[in-house]
């Protein structure tokens, strides 16, 4: 398996992945793909099996130790000297996972914030998915303010 940052011409496999491992609501599109590959391609990771991309995961830096919905549809508010890595998505295709892909992508977005200096990472996520987040170290602050997709959102803090 290959790890590496997305590039442009990665955005048709990418907008696919989002739109099958995501709800529509929830999904970004493939212009808001387009718009954070943009901003902040260095916080954008791909695992790809050989020429295939399996999955991937993204996220500006803010200095908020919390995602609020604005920062899904704006790529604007990146700050590349933020103190926190967000997570928009960690996403592996269906057939892919459970095998520890997902894992190889969240430790390398955790990696780079620690290496960049950052105070920690941050990410929502969906009730069930708090106990996997917090094999990272992740701690559950509740229920999230965020209403993105009209789904219940739980903030995670990850600090450094």
């Amino acid at each position: 398996m290959i790890l590496r940052n997305a590039t442009i011409q990665d955005l048709d496999i990418l907008a696919l992945v989002e739109s099958i491992c995501f709800p529509q609501a929830e999904a970004a599109s493939k212009e808001t793909i387009g718009e954070r590959l943009a901003v902040y391609p260095n916080h954008f990771w791909v695992i790809a099996d050989g020429d295939t991309i399996i999955g991937f995961i993204d996220g500006p830096v803010v200095n908020q130790p919390n995602i609020v919905d604005e920062m899904f549809e704006n790529a604007q508010m990146h700050a590349e000297d933020g103190l926190y890595q967000s997570v928009f998505g960690l996403s592996v295709l269906p057939e892919y996972r459970r095998n520890g892909y997902a894992a190889k992508l969240m430790r390398a977005l955790i990696a780079d914030a620690r290496n960049a200096g950052r105070k920690g990472c941050i990410l929502t996520c969906k009730e069930h998915l708090v106990s996997y987040y917090a094999k990272f170290g992740y701690r559950n602050q509740g229920v999230s303010a965020s209403v993105h997709g009209g789904a219940v959102w739980y903030d995670m803090l990850l600090e450094f």
